[in-house]
């Protein structure tokens, strides 16, 4: 007698997932939170309002960077102990104040009013450690293994979706308000929206218990962050050089649409836009892929992509002898690699650290975000000095200045090169397993 068994039902998309679709809102909202204050407006209102120049906007960002170094390891230790969602709470809260505080610093307060603009910057920083290592960790909880890698895509899409959304999004506020600092409470709104969605809809989840005979999880010291590194020094080094790279570009992104487009901060927003939607079009079909063709294969074509598209970029530097190369529409061009890059890498990367050690999973993931965040604070405190120095070195160098312009894009192609080669050597796609032969 044949007995037909019914199939296995298949499991229900991600997104059908309450607990995944809330974190995934939390997390947008949060990057399009910290982006508008950091990226879009924090350059222009330092600039134009302010009267600084390029290199303390990269100090002022570096802050930022710094203290969100700084404390995302011990801030996904302290997720791991005390559950995710009153660190998600409490870090977004804290930039409610910050923004609406950044605009009250008085105007010509001397070493006092940079000062201001540093601290502040460190209180974000605090806040966002607090928040991401948490939303990972809790969507590494909230699903299982198998689903893990397109999770961590979809929030990854959250991060990459809410930092191109930012530009014209704060762009839009600041042209229709006439005020560079219009964004800032469009930055403190948000902020708010993130703490109070997180306090009632981030998923729950009881702390970790300590492994037996494991000193990791029973106070928060140095030896524990050691004993991470010693697990996984490999990553580290690539998250220091990769983001190295990124960093670069942000603190000048917004001043070099003007100074070498002359594009508005709407316009170049606009041309922000639509790579915007095509990654979140792209988005699942390149976490199935990414799938596919496994996590290590996944992070090396993906980085390839970036490092790519980034020399496309920066091949304007010299526009001066060729015109075409510094034209916004190669810039458009180079970033599509790019963005389609990071959709395959840094799910797949996220997703592999997660997976190391599944008891010091937050532990890990602050980790490598705290090295992610080493490398873009070097990259970032180089990029406003080599913006602002290199201009006149360009001139003496007959390149102009679009080889300042795009000296920080330089930079940042170099660095992704080479985590794009390292990345070779330390993720490695497992091999197949041999067949013996049949006698």
């Amino acid at each position: 007698m044949i007995t037909l068994e019914r199939p296995l039902k298949q499991p229900p998309p991600l997104l059908k997932n309450p607990s995944v679709a809330r974190l995934l809102v939390i997390a947008l909202l949060a990057e399009i939170g910290y982006a508008v204050l950091n990226i879009s407006t924090m350059q222009v209102y330092l600039r134009y309002d302010r009267g600084f120049g390029e290199s303390f906007i990269g100090l002022v960002l570096v802050a930022f960077l710094l203290s969100e170094a700084v404390f995302k390891s011990p801030m996904g230790h302290l997720a791991d102990r005390f559950g995710r969602r009153l660190l998600m709470t409490l870090g977004p809260a804290m930039s409610v104040a910050t923004s609406l505080l950044t605009i009250l610093v008085p105007h010509g307060w001397g070493l006092a009013e940079r000062f201001s603009f540093i601290g502040l910057r460190m209180i974000d920083g605090l806040g966002a450690a607090m928040l991401w290592p948490a939303a990972f960790a809790a969507m590494g909880d909230t699903v299982e293994d198998r689903d893990r890698q397109q999770a961590m895509s979809l929030l990854n899409l959250c991060y990459m979706l809410g930092i191109a959304l930012a530009l014209p999004i704060g762009g839009i506020v600041n042209d229709l308000s006439g005020n560079k600092w219009a964004s800032l409470i469009l930055s403190s709104a948000l902020f708010g929206a993130v703490s109070l969605s997180a306090c009632r809809l981030a998923p729950t989840a009881p702390p970790s218990s300590p492994a037996v005979g494991d000193g990791m999880h029973t106070d928060l010291n140095v030896r524990a962050l050691v004993s991470s590194a010693r697990q996984i020094p490999g990553y580290l080094a690539l998250a220091v050089i990769t983001f190295m790279g990124i960093g670069f570009p942000m603190p000048i992104i917004k001043i070099f649409a003007q100074d070498q487009f002359g594009m508005s901060e709407s316009a170049f927003g606009g041309l922000v836009f639509p790579g915007a939607i095509a990654m979140a079009v792209l988005s699942v079909p390149m976490s199935r892929y990414a799938e596919r063709i496994g996590r290590a294969r996944a992070v090396h074509v993906g980085m390839g992509l970036c490092a790519f598209g980034l020399w496309i970029v920066a091949s304007g530097a010299a526009s001066l002898k060729l015109p075409a190369l510094g034209q916004a529409w190669v810039f458009a061009l180079g970033g599509i690699p790019v963005g389609v890059g990071f959709l395959l890498a840094i799910p797949a990367w996220m997703a592999s650290v997660s997976d190391i050690d599944c008891q010091r999973r937050g532990l890990n993931l602050g980790a490598v975000m705290t090295a992610q965040g080493v490398g873009a604070m070097i990259g970032a405190s180089s990029g406003g000095v080599l913006y602002e120095v290199f201009r006149p070195i360009g001139r003496v160098l007959g390149l102009g200045e679009p080889f300042g312009h795009y000296a920080p894009f330089l930079g940042c192609a170099l660095c992704v090169s080479l985590g794009w080669l390292l990345s070779m050597r330390i993720l490695r796609a497992p091999r197949a397993p041999k067949v013996a032969p049949v006698n």
